[in-house]
């Protein structure tokens, strides 16, 4: 591979794979290295540009630390997350369409009953009552579904944004399961549209687009049921503004709820709440598990 240019160096490169075995493996990285000399090529990518992109691409990772990903948040915001959860998860029009999983999901979250529990652990927010409803396509219930509910509080933070946060202080999450009817209720707080984290190289790049940072209100939910596909999801907030222009690109029409405003008084848990609370009925409709 000697004299080699900018016409003929991309076969080179695919050349040297004679000898890696067909298969998905392979295919990624012929395609990966197809469109990023291409890439290169129709932009007339510089040197300089070429080293800005590796710093960028670094100072991301080192960004990452055990409750944040730098990198699922580029991918979201560049619509990639949204792209590849889209067509990993085809389902008919009756089914909870999937969104993106974002970067503050935890394994492991506190696992409350399936009604009657407050998540806020002290969270700032107004009181909002969530009750949600799990079924087929079909209409029937799916009982003992396990289900992860994780938000961030009024003011946009999740509980891993403050330092020094544990399981054992969670807040804002939990996982729960459904009883016999597919149902599930928890107290928690309204949700308010908030910014990603722009302190970072997502921040960045955003800045350079002239694009804001903005999310619009909504629930994580994610439900897992063996023969059915684990759904990810939000539910958003129907009178949002920033519904159509969600900086990750992950509104979607079948998760959007009403989140309705009442007075203060009795709350549907029995309990007497002294300032306005909300209430937000929402369904999650599950598909089958794909077949290949």
């Amino acid at each position: 591979m000697r004299d080699l240019n900018e016409g003929n160096i991309t076969q080179a490169v695919l050349s040297s794979l004679a000898n890696m075995p067909e298969g998905r493996l392979r295919t990624i990285i012929v395609k990966l290295i197809q469109h990023l000399h291409a890439f290169a090529q129709e932009t007339g990518l510089t040197e300089e540009e070429w080293k800005y992109g590796i710093d960028f691409l670094t100072e991301t990772g080192h960004k990452c630390t055990e409750t944040r990903q730098e990198f699922i948040l580029l991918s979201d915001t560049l619509g990639l997350s949204q792209l590849v959860v889209a067509q990993s998860h085809r389902r008919p029009d009756s089914a909870t369409e999937q969104t993106v999983f974002g970067p503050f999901h935890v394994p492991g979250a506190p696992e409350v009953p399936p009604h009657g529990a407050d998540i806020t652990n002290g969270a700032a927010g107004e009181p909002c009552f969530v009750f949600a409803r799990v079924s087929t396509t079909g209409g029937e219930p799916i009982a003992d579904a396990l289900v992860d509910v994780w938000q961030a509080d009024s003011d946009g933070y999740y509980d891993v944004q403050f330092a020094g946060w544990d399981l054992e202080n969670a807040s804002l999450r939990a996982r729960l399961r459904t009883d016999d009817k597919g149902t599930l209720s928890v107290r928690t707080v309204y949700p308010r549209s908030y910014p990603i984290p722009t302190d970072g190289t997502v921040g960045l790049m955003l800045e350079a687009m002239h694009r804001h940072p903005m999310r619009p209100a909504h629930i994580h939910f994610m439900v897992q049921k063996p023969g059915f596909d684990t759904l990810v999801t939000h539910v958003f907030s129907d009178t949002d503004e920033y519904l159509d222009s969600d900086v990750v690109f992950g509104v979607r029409s079948s998760c959007i709820a009403q989140f309705l405003r009442h007075k203060a008084g009795i709350a549907p848990d029995g309990t007497t709440v002294n300032t306005a609370f909300y209430t937000m009925h929402c369904n999650l409709v599950l598909d089958t598990t794909p077949t290949a």
